[in-house]
């Protein structure tokens, strides 16, 4: 077995003997399947209007009842989690596809570049995140994808920062030095040495960046500017839900509930992995070996 892969079980093995972690891997697992299966474990259209059924309390034909329009409610939050993971996933992807190198190449180099690339970011993270993503929905115009752009572009700063600390602490160390003196390009040593013994922080991150994606997008959707109706999004039924709580209060305590649960195992799962991950550093136990195939 290599080292690499017996690292990853290594870690898998410390984050999962967590019951705390254990749980929260165990209900994202379970919402992202019911989520993505969801036209074959609940053959129920979310869009299916039934007038004849509005605001029915929880019965045989709708479990957790119907809302304004006489929509399924838990078919509308079990759609609405699909529009939360694929926000989030899209936005995560985004903000690591450009924060990442930011971070690699500022680091690394320094100079003017880290100057230039580093107020850049300073300037994103001056502008409050959800009114950037407004903002940025306002000149975009009111759709999935500019909600998953605004997201993603306000996780750059994160990615960029966490890259170059990640860098910094690395770019001197004995096996980059090494690789270098033996001939290795700058290219070379970035992406074969300094960034695969990187990817503990970013990986944190990931995670940790999903949870703040799915209530940024919640958020939104809330204050009426997030991805449109009747796409299903759990901060829009909050919106809508809050003016039925008398008459329908399971419209906005469900959503609710799961836009909870999903944020406090995501939080949980990041904060366990944090914690395993530097109890790995603290022993040295992170640090790959430079790269012995030759530049």
């Amino acid at each position: 077995m290599s080292g690499g892969l017996q690292r990853k079980l290594d870690i898998a093995r410390r984050v999962f003997a967590r019951k705390g972690a254990l749980l929260s891997a165990l209900f994202l697992v379970a919402t992202m399947l019911v989520a993505f299966l969801a036209p074959w474990l609940l053959p129920i259209d979310p869009l299916a209007q039934d007038l004849a059924a509005t605001l029915e309390p929880p019965s045989a034909t709708y479990w957790f009842g119907a809302d304004e329009l006489g929509r399924d409610i838990l078919a509308r939050v079990i759609y609405g989690a699909r529009t939360s993971l694929l926000t989030a996933a899209g936005a995560v992807s985004i903000a690591a596809a450009i924060g990442i190198p930011i971070g690699l190449v500022g680091g690394f180099f320094g100079g003017w570049r880290d100057a230039v690339l580093m107020r850049v970011v300073d300037v994103l993270l001056a502008l409050p995140g959800i009114l950037f993503a407004m903002a940025l929905i306002a000149v975009l115009g009111r759709s999935q994808t500019a909600a998953l752009v605004a997201v993603g572009i306000t996780g750059v700063p994160s990615f960029a920062r966490i890259t170059r600390a990640q860098v910094l602490s690395l770019r001197k160390r004995d096996f980059v030095t090494a690789v270098e003196a033996l001939g290795g390009s700058a290219t070379y040593s970035m992406f074969r040495t300094v960034l695969p013994n990187s990817w503990s922080p970013i990986l944190v991150q990931v995670v940790v960046l999903s949870s703040v994606a799915i209530l940024l997008e919640a958020a939104l959707a809330f204050l009426g500017v997030g991805i449109p109706p009747p796409t299903p999004s759990w901060g829009e039924m909050l919106r809508t839900g809050k003016s039925f709580l008398h008459e329908a209060p399971t419209y906005a305590v469900l959503p609710g509930l799961a836009l909870t649960l999903t944020i406090l195992s995501l939080d949980t799962l990041g904060r366990t992995l944090a914690s395993v991950l530097e109890d790995r550093r603290e022993i040295g136990a992170d640090i790959a070996p430079a790269d012995r195939s030759g530049p």
